[in-house]
């Protein structure tokens, strides 16, 4: 079966009356698409003021797209423009999904706190794992924690949030599987090692890249959050994107997160950007339940010499400096690396290692403050210290 092109999907999509008479494509308001395989995703801009009524619209552009032969998939979103202000008013943000809240303004207090959000149906728990830069074992660190938690006996889901750069597919050996969808526009969850998994890496190949605007990531994650058949779960572990950007912003926003994790090496530049991310959670009133000092240390295999590579400790003296709790070092490790890299994680493929024990008591730790911050009914931020 021949690719389906960008092209043809314009064709296609020359059949939808746009708000105001003529086609969407001649008037402009098609952008962002993306053909992986079988799947199209793409975007439409419409009148902010007009955009709750205008479902019909994005319903009518999806069903049209999937009528083109070869199109098993398609995701269709709304976005609205944001008006510009008066002159000599600066610069306006980005434009954002129809029917979302816009980040607050940065001399406005936080946003409401996380209790007052919409929860996902079946999750009791949502956890972010974060990172303030790439590099620092993130993605690894928050795949042995979901499968440390189920070693724990909870009932566990994780979602790659990082749009950009998924990578769960590969982490959990998932790469050649795609999700069944089950009714409309709902997904099942994929399952690995007993863990619920939905990623954007199912849905796009591994090659394609993600050339999308803020818009377009707001409404992916949101759909990958609540148009997924979850099951009953415990605790869902968010892996974040790195940085303090829309994803972290829409996850902070909109759902209720029951705290945040901050994953950092100990060397000095990689704290200071752990610091921005946790100061992030901190003002909009979410709770961070801690900081791992991953890539911690290094033994020697052979000599059984321990080396600090990047230092040692730095993670720690933070979470002290920030008044939160420090949730455990993850040594710089060959097995680690190797199991992250077939798919079979370390907790899940030699769960009597030791190092699937820091990962087993890192998720205690989380667990319980989790379940601490509800019987107290809520924290105080932490203290935030800018030297």
């Amino acid at each position: 079966m021949p690719d389906i092109t960008r092209d043809q999907v314009l064709e296609q999509l020359k059949a939808v009356r746009g708000p105001e008479g003529g086609d969407i494509v001649t008037l402009g308001l098609v952008s962002d698409i993306v053909v992986s395989g079988a799947k199209v995703m793409f975007s439409i801009t419409v009148p902010a003021e007009k955009a709750a009524s205008l479902e019909p619209l994005r319903a009518a552009a999806e069903a049209a797209v999937r009528d083109l032969p070869g199109v098993e998939g398609a995701m269709v979103v709304l976005t609205a423009e944001k008006k510009g202000g008066a002159p000599g008013a600066g610069a306006q943000p980005p434009p954002r999904p129809a029917g979302t809240q816009a980040p607050p303004p940065r001399q406005q207090p936080a946003a409401a706190p996380a209790r007052g959000k919409a929860g996902i149906p079946g999750i009791d728990a949502i956890v972010a794992v974060a990172s303030g830069k790439g590099g620092v074992g993130k993605s690894t660190t928050a795949v042995n924690l979901a499968l440390a938690l189920k070693a724990n006996g909870l009932r566990v889901g994780i979602l790659d949030a990082d749009i950009y750069g998924p990578s769960l597919p590969r982490l959990l050996d998932l790469k050649d599987r795609k999700p069944e969808i089950i009714s409309g526009r709902t997904l099942r969850a994929l399952d690995a090692y007993g863990v619920k998994v939905m990623s954007i890496g199912f849905l796009v190949e591994e090659e394609t890249p993600m050339i999308w605007r803020g818009p377009m990531v707001i409404s992916a994650l949101n759909q990958m959050m609540r148009e997924v058949e979850w099951g009953d779960l415990d605790i869902l572990v968010v892996d974040m994107p790195p940085g303090t950007g829309d994803a972290q912003l829409t996850m902070a926003q909109q759902v209720p997160l029951a705290g945040a994790i901050i994953v950092s090496t100990p060397q000095d530049l990689a704290l200071i950007d752990a610091r921005r991310g946790l100061a992030m959670f901190q003002r909009v009133d979410v709770p961070v339940l801690g900081i791992i000092e991953n890539m911690s240390y290094f033994l020697c295999p052979h000599c059984g010499e321990r080396t600090d590579i990047f230092s040692h400790g730095g993670a720690r003296k933070e979470a002290e400096t920030l008044g939160v709790p420090f949730l455990g070092e993850v040594p710089l490790d060959l097995r680690i690396r190797e199991t992250s890299d077939a798919g079979t994680p370390i907790v899940a493929s030699d769960p009597e290692s030791p190092y699937a024990k820091v990962y087993r008591e890192v998720a205690t730790k989380v667990w319980d403050g989790i379940q601490r911050d509800r019987s107290e009914g809520g924290r105080p931020p932490p203290r935030i210290v800018i030297e």
